[in-house]
């Protein structure tokens, strides 16, 4: 089996959710990196969950830290091959250096980015991830979303369902999309309905 979309999945906390996205073949496991985060990964904890799933790459998420503090903490995760930002300004001073970018946006910002900086910021092959407090998309989002997804790589992190993933991706030209992860349970109990749904939809044979 396979996907058939780009699919990463942010904020993993629990070997639970990685061990069953690395089973459905996402391509991205999202660790927040940053110690003030309530999702905060520790290296030990880092190490702990990623040591037992393969077949897929890592992304430390950062939101606040300066370009100086990302490479502090990059050294304790030396297998993070990713590094998704909110702020554009330190994401852009490691192009070239051997990782994928990821800009993470919220869907108030696309609405008034020029398509020439989309442009050239997909030149440098970052990747735009869309995100949103607001749980549904109306017709003015999704006419920024495909007006930006025209000129660079977009994975959408807001509005998602099973029933109507295959629908965007289609209709807004997405490059894929982003899921959460959740919280367990208890140790090695989790409730993945919604997750499992949205991916399940997306499943297609070899």
């Amino acid at each position: 089996m396979a996907l058939s979309t780009f699919v990463k999945i942010s904020g993993i906390t629990n070997l639970s959710d990685a061990r069953y996205c690395s089973g459905m073949y996402v391509d991205l496991l999202g660790f927040s990196l940053e110690g003030e985060s309530e999702k905060f990964i520790t290296p030990t904890q880092f190490n702990e969950i990623t040591g037992w799933v393969s077949g897929l790459e890592f992304v430390g998420e950062f939101v606040t830290y300066q370009v100086s503090e990302v490479q502090e903490t990059l050294i304790n995760y030396p297998s993070v091959k990713w590094i998704e930002h909110d702020r554009i300004e330190p994401l852009v001073e490691f192009e070239g250096k051997g990782y994928g970018l990821i800009y993470k946006m919220d869907l108030q910002e696309v609405r008034h980015i020029e398509q020439e900086v989309a442009e050239k910021l997909n030149e440098s092959g970052i990747i735009f991830h869309i995100t949103s407090d607001r749980e549904e998309l109306d017709e003015e989002d999704l006419k920024a979303i495909k007006l930006i997804s025209g000129h660079c790589r977009v994975i959408l992190g807001v509005g998602i369902t099973a029933q109507n993933v295959l629908e965007l991706i289609e209709k807004l030209d997405l490059y894929g999309i982003s899921l959460t992860g959740g919280d367990e349970i208890k140790p090695g109990l989790k409730d993945f309905d919604e997750l499992a749904d949205i991916l399940e939809a997306l499943e297609v044979e070899d």
